[in-house]
């Protein structure tokens, strides 16, 4: 990465010593007082500027005049100063300044602003996204995830809802690709373990904790040392799990099982949940004090059916690397038309058995043959689905409605499966001779 560009406007030598420490590995270049500013800034190229207010003992802060002209050059102008009344703060931000610090952290201050100036806005980061990792052109989703962007090189919890299949866990790995964080992403779904399990995951343990304790373990917390701990289905903590995790995260530290001396980690913390928020703290299943903690930004994350506009974006992005589709009208509204419940997920599946048919031209038939509304919920009406059911009936004949019905649920179970057949016969109870037969007349079916 090329050096950063930085003009430190301060007139005290001391200062000035302990922000060079700070900006080292950077190109720097320093200013003592407003006449030599205001030439370096006229005259030379800056990526940030930082600027103190009070340049000289009788100073009537000149440093808020030397801010407009950092920014009509483009500069990230920061001011680091000891006079912050908020008359003077607020004065500061609207003369242009994207951040005001008071002096004296500047070791921990000058890391976040690099790497706030290095993120940007979100928006070039968010392009990046948007064109491969997490596929959407919905406006409101665009923007949500971008403003998330923001605060990726922060300690902010993020916390991410939405329902099955949104991409909560790949948006939140995407955010920390995005973080500049050095240590691993560590993902654990909370559902999957009895509260016993789920303490060992994070905390790990020692040797002779408990019964076939054989060596120490790390837990997911020192996994996540100087990375991300991502805990997907947040709800399934137990209260009690949800106390030890608190106060892990506000200290950063925690005791493995077994162990007498704490271990540390600095962890940041991204959390996801599909159920309703406010319902699991009214009925005391989430704590108020752990949710305060967890939830710094939250990102909710819209089902398929609310933003159609990435169905066949995702469907291009699923085939990117194989067989290519082609779908005839009839058969994109057939598949704008569904309501895609299990979101992405369901629509990843339904292209890999689409693109498995032997032509490349998807027909309303072979929607159809794969979404069905036996297979999938719908959003209209029972009577309406029946309705559609005993229209196709008439045109073509029990018989073939009846083909349909059955083709949908083994084409589900199958996809459920992934692609196993025995598990598929096994699920249904139905003989291999009835599998084979509809696999059969779909290929059949498909090569017209």
């Amino acid at each position: 990465m090329d050096k950063l560009k930085i003009l430190v406007i301060e007139d005290d030598s001391l200062a000035r010593e302990i922000m060079a420490g700070n900006l080292a590995g950077q190109a720097v270049d320093f200013a003592a007082d407003r006449a030599a500013a205001e030439r370096k800034l006229k005259t030379g190229h800056y990526d940030i500027c930082f600027v103190d207010l009070l340049l000289g003992d009788k100073d009537d802060y000149s440093g808020l005049k030397l801010i407009p002209l950092a920014v009509g050059k483009g500069i990230y102008t920061v001011v680091m100063s000891s006079c912050d009344t908020e008359e003077t703060i607020s004065k500061a931000y609207a003369l242009g300044c994207k951040e005001f610090y008071v002096k004296g952290n500047e070791e921990a201050n000058v890391s976040v602003i690099i790497a706030r100036y290095l993120q940007g806005d979100g928006g070039k980061k968010a392009q990046g996204i948007f064109a491969g990792g997490f596929i959407t052109n919905d406006p409101a989703t665009r923007a949500l995830v971008t403003e998330a962007l923001k605060y990726t090189s922060t300690n902010l919890p993020i916390l991410i809802l939405g329902p099955s299949g949104t991409g909560k866990t790949t948006l939140a790995q995407l955010l920390h690709e995005h973080s500049g964080r050095a240590g691993d992403f560590v993902a654990m779904n909370c559902s999957a373990y009895t509260e016993e399990l789920l303490e060992s995951e994070l905390f790990g343990y020692k040797k002779g904790a408990f019964t076939g304790a054989h060596e120490n373990r790390k837990g997911k917390l020192a996994q996540a040392d100087k990375g991300t701990l991502f805990l997907d289905e947040i709800g399934a903590m137990s209260q009690n799990m949800q106390v030890k995790l608190l106060k892990a995260i506000e200290e950063k530290s925690f005791y493995p099982l077994g162990a007498d001396k704490p271990e540390y980690s600095d962890f940041r913390v991204m959390s996801a949940t599909l159920e309703d928020v406010p319902k699991l703290l009214a009925e005391g299943k989430l704590r108020f004090d752990f949710f305060q903690r967890i939830h710094g930004m939250p990102v909710t994350l819209k089902p398929l059916v609310q933003r159609k506009c990435d169905i066949f974006p995702l469907i291009e992005a699923f085939t990117k690397k194989g067989k290519r589709l082609a779908f005839e009208l009839g058969a994109k509204d057939q598949v704008l038309a569904h309501a895609w419940p299990g979101n992405t997920r369901e629509l990843k599946r339904f292209v890999e058995l689409v693109a498995t048919g032997a032509h490349g031209v998807v027909t309303l038939e072979t929607v159809r043959k794969h979404i069905t509304p036996a297979a999938t919920p719908s959003t209209a009406a029972p009577e309406a689905a029946g309705q559609v059911e005993y229209e196709y009936a008439v045109k073509n004949g029990l018989d073939a409605a009846v083909d349909r019905f059955i083709a949908g649920l083994i084409s589900r179970s199958l996809a459920e499966n992934h692609g196993k057949r025995a598990a598929t016969l096994t699920q249904l109870k139905i003989s291999k001779r009835l599998l084979y037969a509809t696999l059969a007349k779909t290929r059949a079916m498909e090569g017209k």
